[in-house]
């Protein structure tokens, strides 16, 4: 079943820095990683947006498809996905622990910019635009298939040392003239799982990869340098049960939720 916001009232916050449940129950400071360098290409990565929820029986179908993604060559290079769940659904009958209303907020804001017709789950954005090609098209539907972006976007590196708390950012823009530039620092969970007990999908077993698990936002200095660059605290690894973590950064522009550029990778 699709749900829009047409239909509900959704009262919600407004901040610029959030975090879900699941990382304030996690590690007090960021888990040992491996040092990770993180560098983009001059062109806008693909990034593909899920808005999602384990309250809503449309939803595992495009879960599954976009989970596997994770046998792209592609991954985390040129194709970064993310899924977002929504916390709309909750008052449904089930309450989808990966929910916040930061996420629904996300998606409200998509709509409000017209880079989405309303608000529902199962939704897609593909590289800033409602891609609606999975619904007449299903788990048929492959990477290269899917809308493409040669859009020059600026260079984007990130640089966190091995066991750091600190992690360094760098983004140089194509337009020196941006404002407004803002950093966004999120951690996925990989290879997650639920056993649905009430709502839609009651007695299923969902299965969940490149869930948003924690997103924190950061401004960016933007004095007219060529290169702006920030320092930061490493953000925590929530503890969802998850196989594996990554991590995605990406970089928006004044109060606009549209991604310029994009970088990810394991932790």
């Amino acid at each position: 079943m699709e749900i829009n916001l047409q239909q509900l009232e959704v009262r919600m916050g407004f901040g610029r820095s959030f975090i879900t449940m699941g990382c304030l129950i996690g590690s007090l400071w960021a888990c040992a990683v491996q040092a990770i360098e993180l560098r983009s290409g001059s062109e806008a990565a693909t990034t593909i947006e899920l808005y999602t929820s384990e309250g809503c029986s449309s939803c595992p179908s495009a879960d599954a498809w976009l989970s596997e993604l994770s046998d792209d060559p592609n991954i985390f290079t040129r194709l970064i996905p993310l899924a977002f769940h929504v916390d709309y659904w909750n008052q449904f009958g089930w309450k989808d622990r990966f929910s916040s209303p930061q996420y629904s907020r996300r998606q409200r804001e998509m709509s409000a910019a017209g880079l989405l017709s309303q608000v529902y789950t199962p939704g897609f954005v593909v590289n800033n635009r409602e891609w609606r090609g999975w619904f007449s098209r299903g788990r048929s539907v492959k990477p290269d298939q899917l809308p493409t972006t040669k859009q020059p976007a600026g260079v984007l590196t990130v640089q966190w040392p091995k066991d750091s708390q600190l992690m360094s950012t760098s983004y140089t823009p194509i337009n020196l003239k941006a404002k407004g530039l803002r950093l966004h620092v999120a951690v996925l969970g990989m290879g997650l799982e639920t056993h649905v007990r009430r709502g839609e999908n009651r007695g299923r077993v969902l299965r969940h990869d490149f869930v948003v698990l924690s997103h924190l936002e950061y401004t960016l200095r933007d004095e007219g340098q060529k290169t702006l660059s920030k320092r930061i605290a490493a953000p925590n690894i929530p503890d969802q049960g998850q196989q594996k973590s990554a991590l995605v950064v990406w970089v928006s522009e004044g109060d606009s939720p549209a991604i310029v550029q994009a970088v990810a990778g394991y932790l």
